[in-house]
């Protein structure tokens, strides 16, 4: 069934939206849309909401305008971005000598919850600006479109859509180059983890690598927090993991043997990290393979 964009011609705003009703099968399975469109503003106005089961993301294509969330005010202008859990109160409005234009989508998944805290977890913030707005504003336009047709798989083909701007927020969340440049002190970040990819089958320890690096090891733990989402200790461990996993995988060595191998100082020990990474323990990723 085709949805018509409900065109809306009033004394506040231009807009042009449609209120989608996803299927059950991607209530439960998929990221879906709830709304999207675009709108021009005619004066200025205020909307509100709050406990809204729902994520929004607002592109601003013109004009300024501000938003309150989180018990702050952000003034929004020409190019901004704006990515909020709308379960948290908040309300938007176009400035009075500027009228804004804006492109937005609601929408929400079984998923969103987690991606949400990642999303804050490497920096995201509610309000930012990315670099490929046209790129960004052509997702919206063809969600838009899709949400318009009549496809069989049209809820397929959103889920993709929806994950791809999320991929784009989820590279515009996590930025090195810009937590180094905002630091007191210049750390080269990236190194580090180069020489941790290096020798993560050493024995290495936090010590060791401030000594190297002539840095104060809880300076060097924050940096390394800020750029890369993890602590070094997590990481270290994610990788000899992902050692074992391919010698589990394509060898026939015991546990002993790949313990030794990706740097874990005993079987007990490998068994206990492997699990808390995977959820399984390596005898039975084995056997699953």
């Amino acid at each position: 069934m085709k949805t018509t964009p409900h065109l809306f011609t009033g004394d506040v705003v231009h807009s042009r939206r449609v209120i989608y009703q996803p299927s059950q099968f991607a209530l439960q399975n998929l990221l879906y849309l709830q709304e999207t469109g675009s709108l021009s503003a005619v004066k200025p106005h205020v909307s509100s909401r709050k406990d809204l089961a729902s994520y929004l993301f607002i592109y601003v294509t013109a004009g300024a305008g501000t938003l309150v969330y989180n018990k702050r005010t952000y003034t929004l202008s020409a190019g901004d971005c704006v990515f909020i859990d709308c379960r948290l109160p908040y309300s938007q409005g176009s400035s009075r000598d500027n009228l804004w234009s804006l492109k937005w989508v609601h929408f929400d998944g079984n998923s969103m919850s987690g991606i949400y805290h990642k999303y804050l977890e490497r920096g995201g913030q509610c309000v930012f600006r990315m670099t490929e707005e046209e790129a960004l504003s052509e997702v919206l336009d063809s969600l838009l479109e899709e949400a318009s047709s009549s496809s069989y798989v049209r809820d397929m083909i959103i889920n993709e859509k929806l994950s791809s701007l999320l991929t784009r927020l989820m590279v515009a969340s996590w930025n090195p180059g810009a937590a180094v440049t905002q630091r007191s002190k210049s750390v080269d970040t990236s190194a580090i983890k180069s020489y941790i990819d290096e020798h993560f089958t050493d024995d290495i320890s936090l010590d060791d690598l401030a000594e190297r690096f002539n840095l104060n090891k809880f300076y060097l733990l924050r940096c390394f927090k800020d750029d890369f989402g993890t602590t070094i200790t997590s990481y270290i461990t994610q990788q000899r993991v992902l050692k074992a996993k391919s010698e589990l995988r394509f060898t026939r060595n015991t546990l002993e043997t790949i313990a030794q191998d990706c740097g874990f100082s005993d079987a007990n020990y490998f068994i206990r990290a492997f699990r808390k990474v995977e959820g399984t323990t390596p005898g039975e990723y084995r056997k699953h393979w």
